[in-house]
């Protein structure tokens, strides 16, 4: 790879890594498992940075392989490993009960097959369009809307919470 290229990159991960990280965590759930995923991302893109770089968006390339990493990892790893607690809660009732409200949060959403959590993590804390998110993982936007009123549904369930008719209308 020439330098211009090899310093392109470097202003692209400086710029975007901290974005796939955070995209990287909410798939896994783990900060060790995001970090290897962003890792095993950014060689990919790496590899194929002289085509990458001529894309529109690079950073939805990245995006896109993350996502795909992080499908192939879920479907190698064993249906019986599920994530830990956090033992290393801090001190005060509040902040207890909202930690606790998060890790059930987070323990159903890491429940959810991986395409319904792909879905789920890219629309509402990447707060991409369904078009975005279809592009994304290579399925029709209705396949999109499929997934997040299936994902809705089964987080309610699993949180034990109703799902208001308003609130599927807004995801059709």
């Amino acid at each position: 790879m020439r330098r211009s290229d090899e310093d392109q990159f470097t202003d692209f991960v400086r710029a975007h890594s901290a974005t796939l990280f955070r995209t990287a965590y909410l798939m896994t759930g783990d900060y060790q498992r995001a970090e290897d995923l962003l890792q095993t991302t950014l060689v990919r893109v790496y590899q194929r940075w002289p085509r990458v770089r001529e894309m529109h968006r690079p950073v939805g390339y990245a995006r896109k392989v993350l996502v795909s990493q992080s499908t192939s990892w879920w479907r190698r790893c064993s249906s019986h490993e599920a994530p830990g607690l956090r033992t290393d809660e801090p001190d005060g009732v509040d902040l207890v009960r909202d930690l606790d409200e998060h890790e059930r949060v987070w323990t159903a959403v890491l429940r959810l097959p991986p395409r319904q959590r792909a879905v789920m993590v890219l629309r509402y804390y990447e707060d991409l369009t369904e078009a975005e998110i279809a592009a994304t993982l290579d399925m029709a936007p209705g396949t999109v809307k499929s997934h997040a009123h299936a994902a809705s549904h089964r987080l309610a369930e699993m949180l034990a919470e109703p799902v208001t008719p308003r609130a599927e209308e807004a995801t059709s």
